[in-house]
């Protein structure tokens, strides 16, 4: 199985992260699994750190037109699954709408994930700006009622690229945070931002005070390898009727994104 994952980062310039995403995929997916790491073109941002654009609605919207261009890509490269690694899910039901391929969502599966383990799911985020956004798509994926809250973890991107070296200060400051959302009603706990994800699953983060710490990245991955499975083994694909119906030839796709100036390759590792 080949699964196209997609940052919102550029990736090149994120070595540690890097390298602690290429090693927690190597454990966790099936050895039958290829993941193929992909990130923002070069110079998408005026810095290593997204998260600056990330935060305006208006620059986000922009930049999930990379997310789409890239979907295009997977389809016609023959990936078996198209996989979005990042909490905003930029685009995601509209490149549902545009792909014949299964569409995974970071957020989503983590959101899904959390519902099988607790009753309601708290999310910790470096950007207090996204702490709406998440409520959107929590409502927008129908777990609006199992949704405990969104709030800051307490630490930035930059210290967590920091803290691969030495993690022990930012795992007890997300503990502190961890217990601050309990106390709201979180049963689960979702690390918002992947990196934090994988900082914390590479030092055996699994739990605070009896209350699990979901592996994001890891339940996104099983279930992106899920939906592959189960349209090879049982021909399930993604419903179209009503909002995902049909979705457009793709020779029509590429026409527009050239009209738009969007047909450049995305970077990739």
């Amino acid at each position: 199985m080949r699964i196209w994952h997609q940052s919102f980062t550029v990736l090149d310039d994120l070595g540690a992260y890097h390298q602690a995403l290429q090693q927690h995929f190597a454990r966790v997916a099936r050895p039958d699994t290829q993941i193929d790491l992909h990130g923002m073109h070069p110079g998408t941002y005026r810095s290593n750190y997204p998260g600056t654009d990330i935060r305006h609605a208006s620059l986000q919207y922009v930049h999930a037109l990379q997310f789409m261009t890239a979907a295009v890509q997977a389809q016609r490269k023959g990936y078996d699954v198209y996989a979005i690694s990042t909490l905003p899910e930029p685009a995601l039901r509209e490149i549902r709408g545009m792909v014949d391929i299964p569409v995974v969502g970071y957020g989503e599966s983590a959101m899904l994930t959390a519902c099988m383990l607790g009753r309601k799911f708290g999310v910790l985020v470096f950007i207090d700006d996204l702490n709406e956004l998440i409520a959107d798509n929590a409502h927008g994926h129908g777990l609006a009622s199992r949704f405990a809250g969104a709030m800051p973890v307490g630490f930035t991107f930059q210290d967590v690229l920091k803290g691969f070296d030495d993690p022990s200060e930012l795992i007890e400051r997300f503990r502190a945070a961890a217990r601050r959302l309990i106390a709201q009603g979180a049963d689960v706990i979702i690390p918002g931002e992947a990196p934090m994800n994988v900082l914390l699953a590479k030092n055996g983060v699994t739990e605070v005070d009896g209350v699990p710490v979901l592996d994001s990245l890891a339940s996104w991955i099983k279930q992106a390898e899920a939906l592959g499975d189960l349209r090879r083994l049982c021909g399930i694909r993604a419903s179209r009727k009503g909002f995902y119906h049909a979705p457009p030839d793709l020779d029509r796709v590429s026409e527009v994104f050239s009209f738009y100036g969007l047909d450049r390759p995305g970077s990739s590792s």
